[in-house]
């Protein structure tokens, strides 16, 4: 999948409303360079805030809808939309909290919903922790962090697919941006996961599509109106289902890293790493986390490549010689 988003600061607002506003654009560059400026997306300011999100059009159409930390904060609501509409137990951004036990939030709210037989149709969840927390020191190894998202997503997948409503269900797996990293064809490129009863299974899709794709897809299923141009001209991911439903359950694979192991080199990535502020997402700088993560997966001996920001190559223009 291709994010059409640069960072999180526009990608919250693209992926639950498909653009973002043009006060937003313009001001997290100056944000994020440390030259002035707050992060001010995910409903912490009116003037970055879309005219609809997803929740929006979800409530003027008679949708229900629920959301587990996306544009919920210290346990309330950052947009009025979403007043009554949010899980007043589930945890944000915080890293100290695994994501396993996010997990058990979420299905302590879904089993009292479920028995009342009152899901919402439409449920934004978040899980944080494969941003990591670099090499500070007693803190979680990225290992760990990373594993913890992955065995979270894979329990939610699983107790899901044993509940009553799997075969009405579809879920959706994305970041809300690439985030910069280090890609051999593009930093905007991530993966997209999609589960659920009418899904394909073993199934590995190549069509190139972006954030909005998934959003158009969420529309059409429920009967929503596209809230921009980008979502309204998406590719839908239509080719990811089936016309039967396939009621075998999943089974998530357990850990295979032990999710209590902690940081514990004296280095100069660790030195680096105790200067970051992972007290909100992207307060860290893109470059020196990248390196700092890089030298942990691979070494010194593997120089950490450059971002490319560019899907499209560039050719040489002039006539090579014969």
């Amino acid at each position: 999948m291709l994010g059409i988003s640069k960072v999180s600061a526009d990608g919250h607002n693209w992926s639950m409303g498909a653009y973002a506003t043009d006060y937003l654009e313009k001001t997290w560059p100056t944000s994020y360079g440390g030259r002035g400026g707050s992060y001010d997306a995910e409903g912490g300011k009116d003037a970055a805030s879309n005219k609809n999100f997803i929740w929006d059009m979800c409530s003027v159409s008679n949708i229900s809808y629920r959301t587990y930390g996306e544009f919920a904060d210290d346990y309330k609501p950052n947009i009025p939309v979403l007043k009554n509409h949010f899980c007043p137990f589930y945890t944000s951004w915080d890293e100290s909290i695994r994501d396993t036990t996010r997990f058990a939030q979420w299905k302590r709210d879904f089993d009292s919903l479920l028995l009342i037989n009152q899901v919402p149709q439409l449920n934004t969840l978040r899980f944080i922790n494969d941003h990591t927390q670099g090499l500070q020191n007693g803190k979680p190894s990225p290992n760990a962090h990373v594993a913890d998202n992955d065995l979270a997503t894979g329990l939610f997948i699983e107790y899901l697919s044993h509940s009553k409503i799997w075969n009405e269900s579809v879920v959706f797996i994305l970041e809300d941006d690439a985030q910069n990293g280090p890609d051999h064809v593009d930093a905007h490129r991530s993966p997209l996961y999609v589960a659920g009863g009418f899904v394909k299974r073993n199934y590995i899709d190549h069509t190139m599509y972006s954030t909005s794709s998934v959003l158009k897809t969420i529309e059409l299923i429920l009967g929503l109106q596209p809230m921009s141009q980008y979502d309204a001209g998406a590719e839908s991911l239509w080719r990811c289902f089936t016309d039967s439903a396939n009621s075998k359950p999943f089974k998530a694979v357990p850990a295979q890293i032990d999710l209590n192991e902690v940081n514990i080199a004296f280095n100069k990535w660790q030195k680096m790493s105790e200067s970051f502020d992972f007290g909100m997402e992207d307060r860290v700088p893109d470059a020196p986390f990248n390196e700092v993560l890089w030298w942990y997966a691979k070494g010194d001996h593997a120089p950490c490549p450059a971002p490319v920001h560019s899907a499209f190559l560039k050719l040489n223009s002039e006539k090579e010689e014969d």
